[in-house]
């Protein structure tokens, strides 16, 4: 199975953010914002998955889009 591309939506000082890697997809004034370009990005560029962060950082949920692995065959 191919490695999936990872899109993680994180608050920053001023909202919310898309990163993908060290790279910055865009800065947004909302989470919803924020959600809907990285699952907009993510879309575009399956297998991938949105990893979802809270305000203090923990992940809240994540969203994957074609081959999820999980759960596991068997």
């Amino acid at each position: 199975m191919a490695a999936r591309t990872q899109y993680h939506v994180v608050p920053e000082a001023n909202g919310w953010k898309v990163e993908h890697g060290s790279t910055v997809v865009g800065h947004y004034d909302t989470k919803e914002r924020a959600l809907g370009a990285g699952r907009d990005a993510a879309k575009s560029n399956q297998p991938s998955q949105v990893v979802v962060h809270k305000q203090d950082g923990q992940i809240e949920t994540e969203h994957t889009y074609r081959d999820d692995p999980f759960p596991p065959a068997g």
